[in-house]
């Protein structure tokens, strides 16, 4: 009885009620309550993701964990351009490169600048980190920048056979770094001494009622989260609109919403002196957000003949750069600094003003 009133399990059912009840609609105090229930409704997936990825171990916990924020974004994509149609053809686009943006700069940005503040100087493995850029570097180019050179189809778009082979591209990158990440160069990514062991964050054995109950609930909470953003996106966008500001920001809300639990995370182990914990989260999610979703979107839209934009305009390829290139150099040493912190949160800013006042 104790384990059914925990939070993560009334949250997504008191999200459900709040869904059958029609109220959301005609209310704009129970939407501010569904949009509070949906971020709730998102830690809660990944709470039982967790639990489910520490009883089963490693790699499949790490793909589970994975492919559970992977079903939460495609969801949400796939559902908003099933209902707008071609109008939100560039959505997949834009919340991807929001999600980078946000990772890259905003993420790691605070990550360096907390950890910094705090201890000063924070050490972690070059080696883990250069796999992880090297790889996001290519599913970069290949899902955002190609598109816009290519030749094949006029526009910001790839033919079939161009997306299929990125598809499979992105898949066989990120496939390598899941591999790299939990066999074949593991010791890269063990966070070092006694008070950081990975094996002792969560000391509770995990026995089999709270394994199936976080299965159920992970199940609950994701079906609830794909829904609650498609009943709240038209009035994101009538907001959005209503300021006169540019609709790539709807994808931009969603980037926040799916990495608001690594966020989160990443920020208490920056805190905890645990920045190399920060940064496999970040990596790691910058890469299954880029090398997951693109192919599954890709997938969908070439079954249900739907359009897709990928190709970023040449501001957002040189402000993309620029963060690849400010993070690579700020990692290249493997000790952090104040400095880097504060030059990837101004990179954030910088994004998000020139979305708004291009």
């Amino acid at each position: 009885m104790k384990q059914l009133l925990q939070w993560t399990i009334i949250i997504p059912i008191l999200s459900w009620a709040l869904l059958f009840s029609g109220l959301i609609k005609d209310s704009s105090i129970f939407q501010i309550a569904a949009s509070i229930l949906l971020i709730l409704s998102v830690m809660s997936a990944v709470h039982h993701s967790e639990i489910i990825a520490e009883r089963v171990g490693e790699p499949y916990g790490t793909i589970i964990l994975a492919i559970s924020i992977t079903v939460i974004e495609v969801s949400i994509i796939v559902s908003l351009m099933l209902s707008e149609g071609s109008e939100a053809a560039s959505l997949a686009r834009d919340t991807v490169y929001a999600a980078t943006m946000l990772i890259l700069n905003g993420i790691i940005g605070l990550c360096l600048l907390i950890g910094s503040i705090k201890h000063y100087e924070q050490n972690f493995s070059t080696s883990s980190v250069t796999i992880g850029l090297v790889s996001l570097i290519s599913i970069i180019v290949f899902t955002l920048v190609f598109p816009t050179f290519t030749e094949s189809v006029h526009g910001s778009y790839y033919s079939t056979p161009q997306l299929i082979f990125a598809s499979i591209a992105c898949l066989v990158i990120y496939g390598s770094f899941l591999f790299a990440q939990t066999k074949g160069y593991r010791q890269y990514f063990l966070t070092n001494g006694t008070n950081e062991d990975e094996s002792k964050t969560h000391p509770i054995e995990i026995n089999n009622k709270t394994f199936y109950t976080s299965l159920v609930f992970l199940l609950v909470s994701l079906g609830i989260v794909v829904l609650l953003a498609k009943t709240l996106s038209p009035t994101i966008e009538t907001i959005i609109i209503g300021y006169n500001l540019p609709k790539s920001l709807v994808g931009v809300i969603i980037a926040i919403i799916i990495l608001l639990p690594e966020a989160i995370a990443a920020i208490i182990a920056a805190r905890k002196n645990r920045l190399q914990t920060s940064l496999n989260l970040a990596l790691g999610s910058a890469l299954a957000s880029i090398g997951l979703t693109i192919p599954s979107v890709a997938t969908v839209c070439i079954i249900m003949g739907m359009p897709i934009v990928l190709g970023l305009d040449i501001k957002s390829i040189v402000l993309l750069a620029l963060s690849v290139f400010t993070v690579m150099l700020s990692l290249s040493k493997g000790k952090s600094n104040i400095v880097y912190g504060v030059v990837l949160l101004v990179n954030l800013f910088a994004f998000m003003f020139l979305m708004i006042y291009p």
